[in-house]
Formats: C-alpha cells, structure tokens, sequence
C-alpha cells in the first residue's frame, strides 16, 4: 500500500517558495462529485462480476477481464481525483496533478487577468465549479480547474490575495 500512498500524495510543501515567504493561503482538492465517473464504473464491474456465475463457462472469462480493466480504470480515476491539488498562496496559484508523471502548473498572482467561474446546475446543488483563469500569457499551464468545492469562497480568497498583495488597485467607496 506504500506505493499506492506515495502515488497519491501531491507533497505540496516541496513546491513552496519559503525562502521568498510563500505560505500557502488555501490548498482545494477536487470535490467528491468528481468521483462519479469511478464510481459508477467501479458500480458496473460490480454488476457485471454478479452475472458473471450465471453465464455459460465457456465465456465466463470475458465479463471477468471485463471487470478487471474496470478496477484499474476505478483505481487510476481515484488516484487522479485524490492527487489533484489546487493551490492558493501569497504569491500565485498552482496545481499539482497527474498519478506517475506529475504535473506542476503555476500562474503568479501579477498574470492573473480575470477568473471566471462556471457553476452548472448539479455543481450549484451539490457545491463546486470550475474556474478559468485568464493570463497575460498566451499559452499558459494553468487555465482550467474543475470541480472546485465551494467556489464562491475560493474566488473571495483570490481576490483578498490579489487586494493585499497590491496588484489591484485600491478598493473605491
């Protein structure tokens, strides 16, 4: 299980900036809704390794490499879920994702033009949206970030990042 463990662990604090005085404001990893896909996945191969007695014996073992390719699908779905990290500190955005080739994206809080956030329907009853992030840059890592928990809140807390940070100016009225 050590090895499924360091997989998912996006080990956030070797990506900080501490000699700079970066200190992480908000770390978001993707919401539970995210996990449906798996779920429902991991839910078929359940049904299927069910009906799999009844069959005749002689193509039993397709429903069987049938669920099999589904729990790997089920586990890598999960990994990818548990070790996608969006983070928020003093100095920039980043995200950390991706189970054997780890990705780093990074957007410094002075690149960031405009965020819109998108809230469709089942993300407004259960709590979470996506954001996009609109950069000075042409192509940039860091743009789209699904399945944030809470996103009005996060949106506050990159503005009051952005607003303390003097990026913006002052607040008029």
């Amino acid at each position: 299980m050590g090895l499924l463990s360091s997989l998912s662990d996006p080990r956030i604090s070797r990506h900080l900036l501490r000699e700079e005085g970066e200190v992480i404001v908000d770390e978001v990893g993707k919401h539970w809704a995210a996990l449906t896909r798996p779920f429902l996945e991991g839910a078929a191969g359940v049904a299927l390794l069910c009906v799999t007695p009844f069959l005749p014996v002689d193509i039993a073992w397709l429903p069987l490499l049938v669920v099999l390719v589904l729990a790997v699908r089920v586990t890598w779905g999960v990994m990818s879920v548990r070790v996608d990290r969006f983070v928020i500190t003093n100095m920039r955005v980043f995200r950390v994702h991706g189970v054997v080739n780890r990705k780093l994206s990074t957007m410094p809080l002075t690149r960031i033009l405009d965020i819109s956030v998108t809230k469709p329907l089942l993300g407004r009853l259960l709590g979470y949206g996506h954001f996009v992030f609109e950069s000075a840059a042409q192509e940039q890592g860091l743009r789209d970030v699904r399945f944030v928990g809470r996103p009005d809140e996060r949106d506050l807390v990159i503005q009051g990042v952005v607003q303390r940070a003097g990026l913006r100016g002052p607040r008029v009225g």
